[in-house]
């Protein structure tokens, strides 16, 4: 990409465990960093920028002290702005309710910010039983929010259920993350049949209000069934009506056609104000055959606001 680097980071076990196994689907068009990975997370990494807040890498890191961990991240600014100037945009994956995550992340997204890129943060929140953790969680995500241009809050306990539901453990509900990653990289990074830049998210994510991302996969015929389903994630739940901006990218197999493009743009369009800005890009992937692909960035929201879903 000629205007920078795409850039996925991972902060703290959990979110460098995602931000790993995101880049292995877009790793010819994006860069990755650690920060504060633990031994496990660090196996394989091959090319990565990998910052620690501590002498070693540690299953604790720095445990339940966020202003530890900000503060640590704060003395290794001149290391990170050195990738960090290279970059204009970072996809900031973490899991809040610790010390890292808690602490690092927000630090971190400054430390982009000020540096010219365009932040955009998925920020796992503890589980409903862990009462400390979401004291500590809340209080980050009020802070990342301030220093993110798009801060989506996912919820582990949704991410749980809905595995429960597949029969599956809840870590492989981390293939949504994955999937996110991959198309809005893809979005950015390849030309497609209407294309889509980093010009047309900024103007999207500028949009006074909350954000939020949407992202699924379906058969190519059911544009429906395909917003049903981006509405399902593990994503915190949030109601789209009436945003003010949106960025859509639909992918599909060779046998896309406009009509296909132009029902799923409907769907994901339908509630949103009547004076919203929107913005539609579409490629073919040949991979996906009978199916679609769809990645949303939603701008604009009201506050506070919550549709009610579990």
């Amino acid at each position: 990409m000629e205007e920078g680097e795409l850039l996925i980071a991972g902060v703290g076990n959990l979110g460098c465990s995602w931000a790993k196994a995101a880049h292995k689907r877009v790793s010819e068009w994006t860069d990755l960093t650690l920060i504060d990975a633990d031994e496990k997370s660090m196996e394989g990494v091959r090319n990565a920028n990998c910052l620690l807040l501590g002498d070693h890498p540690s299953e604790v890191g720095c445990a339940g002290m966020p202003e530890l961990a900000e503060s640590r991240m704060r003395t290794l600014q001149p290391i990170a702005s050195h990738f960090l100037e290279r970059a204009e945009l970072v996809l900031l994956l973490t899991g809040l309710g610790g010390g890292s995550g808690s602490g690092a992340s927000i630090e971190f997204a400054r430390q982009a910010v000020q540096s010219g890129c365009l932040v955009l943060t998925v920020a796992a929140m503890p589980f409903g039983a862990q009462a400390e953790r979401q004291k500590i969680a809340e209080k980050a995500l009020s802070r990342l929010t301030k220093v993110s241009h798009v801060c989506v809050e996912l919820s582990l306990d949704r991410m749980a259920w809905q595995a429960r539901e597949r029969g599956v453990d809840w870590h492989q509900g981390s293939a949504w993350v994955e999937e996110l990653c991959e198309g809005l990289m893809r979005t950015l990074a390849n030309v497609g049949l209407i294309n889509l830049d980093l010009m047309d998210l900024r103007a999207i994510v500028s949009k006074s209000g909350a954000s939020t991302l949407l992202v699924a996969e379906g058969h190519c015929d059911d544009a429906d069934d395909l917003f049903q389903r981006a509405r399902s994630s593990p994503l915190a739940a949030m109601s789209v009506g009436g945003a003010t901006g949106c960025l859509l990218q639909i992918e599909g197999g060779s046998n896309m056609t406009l009509k296909h493009v132009e029902a799923v743009a409907d769907a994901f369009t339908a509630g949103l104000s009547n004076d919203a800005q929107v913005i539609i890009g579409a490629r073919v992937s040949p991979d996906l055959e009978q199916r679609m692909r769809v990645v949303a960035v939603v701008s604009g929201l009201p506050r506070g606001e919550s549709d009610g879903l579990v």
